[in-house]
């Protein structure tokens, strides 16, 4: 868990909203609440959580306004969706809006607990001092979403720059096939097997990061995963 997190709900249930109240403060997290989109997104701007716990069905102003407003506002926070709009439509349409994660109704409590903690441990904040990751010659932009090594910059696609990252943000730790299927492709890895798919992304990827250069970063664990990290000579 992020030290001293801020999570703001916006939830128009005043039940639910203050069960989530009460189960994150128990958590350790710091707590605020708005009951409207508007007063959500004011709080938004005013209070700058680190993450936002998001109805879409709100008084005022729904919350796909809401969250397409924070993006469009470069308002640096993660988002998470809990709602009972829950089709493969709502979801798709919710994280292309620029929501992070999406839990519908009704939800495990300790499920959500989980979701919070993964997504603020993924957490970058882009202040003047980290809007980038170093590891060796490899520096990762995540504003611009660019990537260079050694000073030259590395083409990559959209996918391609989402899997660096998220090695990055975990380096020097393995991450498995189905985390990668869960956080990067999110899809569910019971459901919907997709190694092949992260063989091949990540054999682009190492084209592109490793095979021009002599110091290779990007390992393979056999039989677990993959990890991003400088292997002492």
């Amino acid at each position: 868990m992020l030290a001293h997190a801020k999570i703001l709900i916006i939830e128009d249930d005043g039940k639910l909203s203050q069960a989530l109240v009460s189960g994150l403060e128990s958590a350790g997290y710091e707590v605020i609440t708005a009951s409207t989109g508007e007063e959500g997104f004011y709080l938004a701007h005013s209070q700058r959580p680190d993450l936002l716990l998001l109805d879409l069905t709100l008084p005022q102003r729904n919350g796909l306004e809401v969250l397409q407003q924070i993006r469009r506002d470069g308002l640096d926070m993660r988002v998470m969706i809990l709602t009972s709009h829950n089709t493969v439509e709502d979801r798709v349409e919710g994280l292309q809006t620029g929501a992070d994660d999406y839990l519908g109704k009704p939800f495990s409590f300790p499920e959500l607990l989980a979701r919070i903690d993964a997504l603020l441990r993924r957490f970058v904040p882009l202040t003047p001092e980290s809007r980038s990751i170093v590891i060796a010659d490899l520096t990762i932009y995540t504003r611009s979403r660019t990537a260079s090594r050694s000073g030259q910059l590395l083409e990559l696609t959209p996918r391609e720059f989402d899997l660096l990252l998220y090695l990055a943000e975990n380096r020097g730790r393995t991450v498995s096939r189905e985390m990668l299927t869960r956080d990067v492709w999110r899809e569910n890895a019971r459901y919907t097997p997709i190694d092949n798919v992260i063989d091949v992304q990540i054999a682009r990827l190492r084209r592109k990061i490793d095979d021009p250069f002599p110091v290779k970063l990007l390992q393979t664990v056999r039989g677990i995963g993959f990890s991003l990290r400088e292997v002492e000579p």
